[in-house]
């Protein structure tokens, strides 16, 4: 499988994750700030009472490190998580959740389909909107599933507007993330992908453009501390009233 000029065609990137699902969660366990990060991007949807009686929306779960940081700030929410690879769910199902959690396999173009619909009351789509084929259509029908001001926050690499998170995120993928993808799986298809499609992907202030353009307001993002600044972002955008 090649990767392009812009990474995988996005029909491929699912069974590519399949390939590298059950390593996933050992790579990213070796990035310094990976679940912190996740968990700050959770925090910063602003949730209510702990999550009580509140409805969200994980939206391409993967393993299950976005839920798992989306019930660390709201514990006493019902979390719907959903993934297009079948090989990342498996690996998520096998850990051990409350019953408020729910893991349905549906690409997000599919949601209501596999009879995932709304309102929820906060969304948190992790690395999910870059790898869409059509993502201003699916960041319209994000803001539809969303309750009347409720807010999305989308957590993902952003490198474009900075020269100096470009060469940072170079050094980093082929040093470090593709030659561990490697080792671990024996294909560097997904992690060739990862690089090129963050090169490839919005810059921020493009980002929050596209958000505003979906419809959203409020928009605005907030960079990650540590070595992921610059680079990773949690973009935020919320329904209107």
């Amino acid at each position: 499988m090649s990767v392009g000029n812009t990474g995988l065609p996005r029909a491929d990137v699912p069974a590519a994750f399949d390939v590298g699902a059950r390593a996933y969660d050992r790579l990213v366990g070796a990035s310094p700030g990976y679940h912190e990060h996740l968990r700050l991007s959770a925090k910063r949807l602003r949730l209510p009472d702990r999550g009580r009686g509140l409805r969200l929306l994980d939206a391409g779960c993967g393993t299950g490190a976005s839920t798992a940081a989306l019930l660390s700030v709201a514990p006493y929410a019902e979390i719907v998580a959903v993934d297009a690879s079948a090989g990342m769910l498996d690996e998520a199902r096998a850990k051990s959740w409350p019953p408020s959690v729910r893991f349905v396999h549906s690409p997000v173009e599919g949601l209501a389909e596999n009879g995932v619909v709304g309102p929820f009351d906060g969304i948190l789509a992790a690395y999910l909107i870059r790898n869409l084929s059509d993502p201003d259509t699916q960041l319209r029908a994000l803001r539809d599933l969303l309750a009347p001001g409720a807010t999305l926050a989308v957590h993902d690499y952003s490198v474009r507007d900075s020269r100096l998170a470009t060469l940072v995120w170079h050094a980093v993928c082929w040093a470090i993330i593709i030659p561990s993808g490697r080792r671990q799986t024996g294909d560097a298809t997904l992690y060739r992908h990862l690089w090129r499609s963050v090169v490839t992907f919005d810059g921020a202030q493009q980002f929050r453009q596209r958000l505003r353009d979906a419809g959203f307001a409020g928009v605005h993002s907030e960079t990650m501390p540590g070595w992921e600044t610059n680079i990773a972002h949690t973009f935020l955008g919320d329904a209107p009233r």
